[in-house]
């Protein structure tokens, strides 16, 4: 196998990996020690992580610190959904494929779009394979907007550099429906909304854009959103994406957690992954299968649209019992207690002296930057002495620090960030 790529040892294959991160010399543990001795000691090591069991969150870009009622990991817990994994005979496992199912339907009508997988690994994987859907379509340009995460456009690069081609970050096309500024060859244009920066974007309008330019219009979105906020479908989107942790699933120190994807019905054989189908039996009693297996990695080999071909089954049971619990009024009624909760912090915040709105006048849902004084690291390292994961610093902007709002924060908690604040800049 090292012959036929090319190398000659074991440490070749792992040569880029950077040293630093490397376990070349072992594990440091002294002889002779006890197993209680070394657990005490983990035991230690652990609870030098502050995590937010005792600190007030206010941090987001990408991971929320939402409400996970107790009820979804009493059942997803169970184990019969713990130990599972969507096996390659599906049809001994119909409690499970169901779940999945429910779960497809719950995202294409959360989303308004005619499709969804059973899944993919993660907010920033589900972006590629929408994109490897889009330039199956039509080989071409890749172009997002500058206000996507950044962790996706690198994930982007990463995956586009196997597949040729190369993400080209712009700024707002401003083209109008002939789309003149993406020009014909672009496949795909990519926009987050909510933003980077919490902010909203014109999203019916860059649909023109890239439709008149013949592209595919990929959204990045919040799914806790889209009880206040109109759909993908409804909004122009062709292929909508999203990281799924805040349905159901807790921040965990950053995973495990769950790719969201939904598309129109044209798209269906260019979905990656798993999609679970509903049929009936030879006795005409409702069953659910695998379906449209044909294009994945283990069957179609090089030939495969994808080579993910699983899902995050827990991950993804976990956010149908959480969808099931809120309902429509009360994912509506989430949306509306962050959009609040958020206009009452950013009011609080830009009252201080020397605090500004870092994208003025631009409306926002659960998140928002300000602009300190100060460099934003420093402010939210200091704030840490006083109990809040504050927010975080926006990439490529010194002074600017993203505040995400979720529904678990109070009054309370937001004019005590507010005041802490005050006190650390002054300082």
């Amino acid at each position: 196998m090292l012959g036929a790529i090319g190398l000659s040892s074991l440490d070749d294959l792992f040569d880029q990996i950077p040293a630093s991160v490397r376990l070349d010399g072992g594990l440091d543990l002294p002889a002779g020690v006890s197993e209680h001795e070394i657990l005490d000691d983990l035991g230690a090591l652990a609870r030098a992580n502050r995590s937010t069991d005792d600190l007030v969150c206010f941090a987001g870009s990408g991971a929320y610190d939402h409400e996970v009622p107790s009820v979804v990991w009493a059942l997803a817990g169970r184990s019969e959904f713990a130990t599972s994994y969507t096996p390659y005979q599906p049809e001994l496992s119909q409690g499970v494929l169901q779940a999945l199912f429910e779960f497809q339907s719950m995202i294409c009508e959360l989303t308004a779009m005619d499709v969804s997988n059973a899944s993919l690994y993660d907010g920033a994987t589900a972006l590629v394979e929408a994109v490897n859907m889009a330039r199956s379509a039509k080989t071409g340009r890749v172009v997002v907007l500058d206000t996507v995460d950044p962790r996706f456009i690198d994930t982007l690069s990463t995956y586009g550099r196997g597949a040729g081609y190369r993400p080209e970050v712009v700024a707002r096309p401003a083209g109008g429906a002939a789309g003149d500024e993406l020009g014909e060859g672009t496949a795909a244009l990519v926009v987050q909304h909510p933003n980077l920066y919490g902010t909203l974007e014109d999203v019916r309008g860059l649909s023109q854009v890239a439709h008149g330019a013949g592209a595919k219009l990929i959204q990045v979105f919040d799914p806790m959103s889209l009880g206040v906020l109109a759909p993908p479908g409804e909004l122009g989107a062709d292929i909508a994406v999203a990281e799924g942790q805040p349905l159901g699933n807790h921040l965990q120190y950053g995973g495990p957690y769950l790719g969201l994807i939904a598309a129109r019905m044209d798209d269906v054989r260019r979905m990656p992954g798993r999609i679970v189908g509903e049929t009936v039996d030879v006795d005409g009693r409702t069953g659910y299968v695998l379906t449209l297996q044909a294009r994945e990695q283990h069957i179609r080999r090089e030939k495969a649209t994808s080579n993910i071909c699983t899902n995050q089954t827990l991950m993804a049971i976990a956010a149908t019992i959480h969808l099931a619990w809120l309902g429509p009024e009360g994912l509506r009624e989430v949306g509306e207690r962050c959009a609040a909760k958020a206009a009452y912090a950013f009011g609080r915040l830009t009252a201080i002296d020397g605090v500004t709105a870092a994208r003025p006048g631009e409306p926002f849902f659960k998140e928002f930057g300000v602009r300190l004084p100060r460099a934003a690291a420093d402010v939210r390292d200091e704030l840490l002495d006083h109990g809040y994961l504050a927010g975080v610093p926006a990439p490529g902007e010194r002074d600017v620090l993203l505040v995400a709002v979720t529904e678990r924060r109070s009054r309370a908690e937001i004019d005590g960030l507010a005041d802490a604040v005050e006190k650390v800049i002054a300082t």
